[in-house]
């Protein structure tokens, strides 16, 4: 689908702006400008009041003056080095303007001496004397002198001035046209917005510091456009994706019974909840694509095993992938008292199986005498086929690629998905990344499970937590020592590891294990075992185990170097402990002094183990791409729009894109043809391409 005609003027070179030649386009491409439209959303940083004043002498110097001056004696600089300096009088007082390295002759042509000018620029005070260096603008006094009240102040490159920006950015919105509404009428009127075309004008038109707030109409109508846009997109996938016919799979429940009654408990109401939502999708003829959030422990394990067996129980497979073998095996033996009291056939498939056991395991999914697969991204390799596969589990979702998750719901026809993550997402990071499934948050803890103290105690003090520990694993309990976070490097992680391992070993004897991303699995596998039967007491660690590992006569978690980890990071470390009927202790080790940021990260994490409220106190501290690495997450990035201070914006946005689009899925109304063009002005191709030339 073409873009529309109104739109082309934006989307020309910049060199179609007057003023802009070759080497200015290249200056504004370092900026990321590289057409009219990128200018249009690139808006002001800052604003320059350039009022007319009626002298400097009532200023807060240092501070940007404009006023209208009488010239008098020029002093030419005395030696090389030295400025040239112009003595000027306002209303009031005398000052000087400075110019280092000048070309005399423009100087005085420019200020001849015993006329007036109007000079704007910033003043300060130099041995008692104030002084404009190099005033920005110099004006002849008259009808015809034009200065802005107030400047805006654009982000600049070396090369690239603010006159040079702001006369391209003139030039732009010359040529932005009105263009047709997208935004739902009555929303319009109650936010009190401008047009598209209006909001641009007034955004790039800043009468103050107050005009640069986000909350500006303007700038807020903008910043929606941005998410209404990604939101649509995101609405168009998620239609696309679950356009395909899947099966209509309804279990009897018979399977799912069997294992709540063995529970020892009674499931949470948000598993019931996320249970519900989950059987009602199956249900449906469409497929579904689901993301479980639950922080660490609130049982994310039991509520997909029952969704397993609701496809188990309608005839079909279901899938289960972890990201690593220990996590993947994990899984199995957590669900193998299940299965076999339901009588679920469960295997296990990884990297590591060869040969006749690999083929003897394929041969068995293949002919349906396996009903449920758990494992690694062994799965989704081109020889492993399934019976029948219904539901695709993905767990810890951050993990993996959507292409992976993708090609595992290619194993069937119309395969369901539900993706897991024990990362607790704020909401407006959720709809950003997520926004193209539905969402089941568990937001519960199961019973029994109990709270844990985190203590910061200073690295000083190493020597005391040791003790600690060494009185703690003679009355039987078990220990985590994670290693410090070494900037990005697995191997120096893997030294620090093994140096704490060696000293830890020397001060506490032989029942010290030890755990790093360096080892071969087979290693890595068999120290988990060991420690999981407790045949080692105390784990050494790098943050291989931050994700899923569950022991749970594990009771006590030193973190040393804790200031280098992030809340989440933190948060997930500390869930490792806490699993069994044991008073749980974390112990937060860190170097002193410790800086803000770091001292209000371990603050937080003493003062709560909600992992929603840790994740949004991470958001405002970090902000939005450190917190899930924007590289790597499909978070998107906008010009204008602030996730962490817009969030409420996003959740209209994504109501009012899901309604556009239940009434109007191709998007042919009035309104739908102009949302059409919002697309085209984000360029949203993936959405363009979906909609398709309808």
């Amino acid at each position: 689908m073409s873009r529309p005609e109104i739109l082309f003027p934006l989307f020309g070179e910049m060199t179609g702006l007057a003023g802009v030649g070759p080497k200015g386009a290249k200056l504004f491409e370092k900026l990321g400008v590289e057409k009219p439209a990128d200018l249009l959303m690139t808006l002001p940083a800052g604003v320059v009041d350039r009022r007319l004043r009626a002298t400097v002498r009532d200023a807060a110097l240092p501070e940007v003056v404009t006023v209208e001056v009488e010239i008098g004696a020029h002093h030419p600089a005395a030696r090389k080095g030295r400025p040239y300096r112009i003595e000027v009088r306002d209303s009031a007082t005398s000052f000087h303007l400075v110019f280092f390295h000048p070309r005399a002759e423009w100087l005085r042509d420019t200020f001849p001496t015993g006329q007036r000018r109007i000079v704007s620029g910033r003043v300060e005070l130099f041995d008692g004397i104030a002084q404009m260096a190099h005033p920005d603008h110099v004006l002849r006094p008259g009808p015809d002198a034009s200065l802005p009240a107030f400047e805006p102040v654009y982000p600049l490159t070396q090369g690239l001035t603010t006159r040079a920006v702001g006369r391209a950015v003139a030039e732009a919105l010359r040529l932005a046209p009105e263009l047709p509404e997208w935004i739902e009428p009555s929303l319009m009127r109650r936010r009190g917005w401008p047009s598209w075309r209006a909001a641009l004008v007034s955004a790039h038109a800043p009468e103050g510091a107050g005009d640069l707030s986000p909350d500006t109409p303007a700038r807020a109508r903008l910043a929606y456009d941005e998410f209404l846009a990604h939101q649509l997109t995101l609405a168009l996938a998620r239609a696309h994706a679950r356009r395909p016919k899947g099966y209509e799979t309804k279990g009897d429940g018979r399977l799912r019974a069997a294992v709540l009654m063995r529970l020892p408990y009674r499931p949470t109401g948000a598993q019931e909840r996320a249970v519900a939502e989950i059987a009602a999708d199956m249900a449906a003829p469409i497929r579904m694509n689901r993301l479980l959030q639950g922080d660490v422990g609130a049982g994310k394990t039991l509520v997909a095993f029952l969704a397993m067996l609701a496809a188990v129980e309608s005839g079909g497979q279901a899938a289960m992938m972890a990201p690593t073998e220990i996590l993947a095996r994990q899984h199995l033996a957590a669900l193998a008292p299940f299965a076999a009291s339901a009588g679920v056939r469960v295997e296990l498939l990884t990297g590591r199986d060869k040969g006749g056991e690999r083929a003897g395991k394929l041969a068995a999914l293949v002919e349906g005498r396996v009903d449920v697969l758990v494992g690694t991204h062994a799965l989704f390799q081109g020889d492993v086929a399934f019976n029948d596969l219904r539901l695709a589990v993905v767990d810890e979702q951050h993990r993996f690629g959507v292409r992976q998750r993708m090609e595992l719901g290619a194993k069937g026809r119309g395969v369901d998905i539900l993706v897991m993550t024990a990362t607790p997402i704020p909401r407006s990071l959720a709809l950003a990344q997520y926004g193209d499934m539905d969402v089941s948050v568990l937001d519960e803890k199961p019973p029994g499970r109990r709270p844990v103290r985190t203590a910061l105690v200073s690295a000083g003090r190493t020597d005391e937590v040791i003790d600690h520990l060494r009185a703690a694993l003679a009355a039987g309990r078990q220990a985590y020592w994670v290693c410090p976070l070494v900037e990005e490097s697995e191997t120096a992680e893997m030294v620090a590891a093994e140096e704490r391992h060696r000293a830890l070993a020397l001060a506490l004897g032989g029942t010290v294990g030890l755990v790093h991303g360096q080892m071969p699995p087979a290693r890595k596998d068999e120290a988990m075992a060991d420690f999981v039967a407790g045949r080692t007491r105390l784990l050494v660690a790098t943050t291989v185990i931050e994700v899923g590992v569950d022991v749970p006569d594990a009771s006590i978690m030193v973190i040393e170097g804790a200031q280098h980890f992030g809340l989440a990071q933190l948060h997930q470390l500390r869930g490792r402990v806490g699993r069994g009927g044991t008073e749980s202790t974390c112990i937060l080790l860190y170097d002193p002094p410790l800086g803000e940021a770091a001292r209000a990260r371990l603050e937080i994490m003493r003062a709560t183990e909600d992992g929603f409220a840790i994740a949004e106190e991470d958001l405002r501290l970090r902000g939005a791409g450190d917190l899930i690495g924007t590289a790597q997450s499909g978070l998107p990035r906008f010009r204008i729009a602030d996730l962490e201070t817009q969030a409420g914006l996003m959740r209209i946005a994504q109501d009012d894109a899901r309604m556009l689009l239940a009434g109007d899925p191709g998007l042919v109304s009035e309104r739908g043809r102009a949302a059409r063009v919002l697309l085209h002005l984000m360029e949203r191709d993936k959405a363009i391409r979906l909609l398709g030339v309808g």
